[in-house]
């Protein structure tokens, strides 16, 4: 055991080169004379083999080191190509989008196409209004002085429909179905035609 730590320490010292031989003190290199002296011609045949070996290891290692070095370079150029390309996508969006033409308020917010809304009642003194901007789902209109509140917002007729009926259930027995084109209210059987035949 004594040996193998001597034959490393003698590796790890050639394997530095001439260079380590320069900074020992005359103490050292006079000791490490004794060490080389006792080793038998077999041993010494075995460090430099072995040395031989392990320096093959690390040119193979170094090769492998710069083949990860350079795949680890394309593979950072290919990232900032395609962070510029999504940079460019995102201006090319940003540029198309359009700005909006309506208030992003939920109170005055304006659906595109036709819409169903459940009125759920039309008040002459009850001012909800200041509800509206906690739910974009419920909204209101004044019409010469009658407040007319509506729940929810639909594309489908048969799902406003069923809401309908749940909250006549629940109680709210003058809950009926109310449509909009573009945010205008128009009369049912405007936009019904097409959707109950």
């Amino acid at each position: 055991m004594k040996n193998t730590t001597i034959i490393l320490c003698m590796l790890f010292c050639f394997s530095m080169g001439f260079e380590a031989n320069a900074q020992l003190s005359k103490k050292e290199a006079k000791e490490w004379k004794k060490r080389k002296k006792s080793l038998s011609i077999e041993e010494f045949k075995k460090i430099v083999e072995e040395n031989s070996s392990v320096k093959g290891q690390i040119s193979s290692l170094n090769g492998q080191v710069s083949s990860l070095q350079s795949r680890v370079a394309d593979k950072d150029s290919e990232i900032n190509r395609l962070k510029n390309e999504l940079s460019s996508a995102r201006a090319a969006v940003n540029e198309k989008k359009p700005e909006p033409s309506e208030p992003t308020d939920n109170s005055t917010r304006v659906a595109r196409g036709v819409v169903f809304k459940v009125q759920i009642g039309a008040f002459r003194n009850k001012d909800l209004s200041k509800y509206f901007n906690n739910d974009g789902d419920f909204s209101g209109e004044d019409a010469d002085g009658v407040q007319k509140y509506t729940l929810g917002s639909f594309r489908d007729y048969w799902e406003a429909d069923t809401f309908k009926k749940y909250l006549r259930e629940m109680g709210v027995k003058d809950a009926w179905i109310v449509p909009y084109k573009d945010g205008v209210r128009v009369p049912i059987k405007d936009v019904l035609e097409g959707i109950v035949n």
